[in-house]
């Protein structure tokens, strides 16, 4: 795997969990202000996702990269 293959395989492992985690600890405002969505939450928690996504991404992509390397897995 050289370089920007590894770079693509990471960005497509980072954004599949980054969108697995972001329901994760939701909470929705009992009574929204007019104008703002119902479902909208109170408190995202946006960069404390990207550093779990982070983190979860960077362990997913050493298997990925250790798989296909060592050729663990015949595709062909």
């Amino acid at each position: 795997m050289n370089i920007v293959t590894g770079f693509i395989v990471f960005q497509i492992i980072w954004w599949t969990v980054f969108m697995a985690t972001l329901p994760i600890g939701v909470q929705v405002d009992e009574t929204p202000e007019k104008g703002f969505a119902t479902s909208a939450p109170v408190k995202p928690d946006l960069k404390k996702k990207a550093i779990l996504t982070t983190k979860i991404s960077a362990v997913l992509w050493v298997i990925a990269f250790i798989v296909i390397q060592f050729k663990l897995i015949d595709i062909f």
